[in-house]
């Protein structure tokens, strides 16, 4: 089994208090639609501004353009309130969170047994996972004369655990809609986070649900296939990808872009491009972990193992984890206040960043949970 090793100077290097309404990275949004078969969150909300400035807040890399707006729309709704947010990746920031270092932190994947135990143990309350941003995450690839690559759940898993190591394998040929590329006799270089990322454990949760048998190296935020190399953040492993002829990852969707391309996913009803319409439809199965409560983390799993035609299932949802009940009123009123612009300003504009709208059944679930902080 091949170690995989980090790639050096590459990646993003963040400040340790990056503040998101003055700066930020700008990846383009992936060439869709924010439109889908579920409605989109709309509209505004009454806000009571005030409270702690600046909130201080760490995790996820995939949502720093997403906090970036939500910042901008929540300073334009409550004047001088800031936000600094450091992308340090969903590890660090479900850790600082535990350790009352940050206000909320931002996790890929919703906290859970032990992390959920020692956020009970900070906030003196239960802590929920809120989700607010939600983008696809693309098997993102470079390879010279070939730019519409489909990939079923099974070839995707063989190729990020080394079974398949040849892009002229006939299994990726075999796949429908393969049949015409010319597939170079070239090795797959397989590139993964070497950070604990919520995007690794979001992609191994869809290999292990979707790939048949095919991974068996099961989930977390630490990549387990045992082959390539590793690179830092959402940036580091497109920069390493885009370096590279005959390299692969997983990313975000807003990250696939300028030299590299998103393989099309066929779950069994036919490739899918990596749409927000298509992301949209996904979303619609959508289920609850803990049902009836204003812990809204999701059950993907129903996603990533669907055939749904036309639906792209790959997909992550990020989590502001927060205090049900803070010991400090002041910066209860401040989190309530941006998690609402959050989902109310915030939501229409994430569609130029790539990411999709969350839908408007899940804003409200949204809203009634941050109302009810205290």
């Amino acid at each position: 089994m091949k170690i995989m090793r980090p790639l050096s100077a590459v990646g993003i290097v963040a400040s340790a208090a990056l503040v998101l309404a003055a700066c930020g990275t700008d990846p383009a949004a992936t060439n869709s639609s924010s439109s889908g078969s579920a409605p989109a969150a709309t509209g505004t909300a009454d806000v009571a501004c005030g409270g702690k400035s600046p909130l201080s807040a760490e995790g996820s890399s995939a949502q720093a353009n997403a906090i970036q707006i939500f910042t901008q729309q929540y300073t334009k709704k409550c004047a001088g309130q800031q936000v600094n947010y450091n992308p340090s990746g969903s590890g660090a920031g479900v850790k600082q969170f535990n350790a009352n270092q940050i206000d909320f932190g931002g996790s890929d994947s919703p906290i859970k047994d032990a992390d959920a135990e020692a956020a009970k143990k900070r906030c003196g309350s239960d802590a929920w996972n809120l989700p607010l941003v939600v983008g696809p995450i693309a098997v993102a690839y470079k390879l010279s004369g070939v730019d519409k690559l489909v990939l079923t759940p099974e070839v995707t898993a063989k190729i990020f655990n080394g079974g398949i190591t040849k892009w002229n394998d006939p299994a990726i040929k075999a796949v429908k809609g393969n049949e015409s590329l010319n597939l170079p006799d070239k090795p797959i270089q397989v590139v993964s986070r070497s950070d604990e990322s919520g995007t690794t454990d979001n992609f191994q949760k869809y290999l292990k649900a979707a790939s048949k048998g095919a991974w068996t190296q099961g989930d977390g935020k630490a990549f387990k296939g045992g082959v390539g190399n590793g690179a830092e953040k959402s940036n580091g492993v497109a920069s390493a990808v885009k370096a590279a002829d005959g390299a692969i990852t997983y990313v975000e969707g807003a990250y696939a872009k300028d030299g590299l391309n998103a393989a099309l996913i066929d779950s069994g009803s036919g490739g899918v491009e990596l749409t927000a319409e298509n992301v949209a439809k996904s979303l619609d199965a959508a289920k609850f972990l803990h049902e009836g409560t204003n812990d809204l983390a999701l059950d993907l799993n129903g996603i990533y193992a669907s055939n749904t035609p036309g639906a792209y299932p790959l997909l992550l949802t990020t989590y502001e984890i927060v205090c049900s009940k803070y010991s400090n009123p002041d910066v209860a009123k401040a989190v309530k206040a941006f998690l609402t612009v959050a989902a109310t300003d915030g939501q229409q504009p994430l569609s130029a960043k790539g990411y999709v709208p969350i839908p408007q059944s899940l804003q409200t679930k949204v809203l009634t949970a941050v109302k009810a902080i205290s």
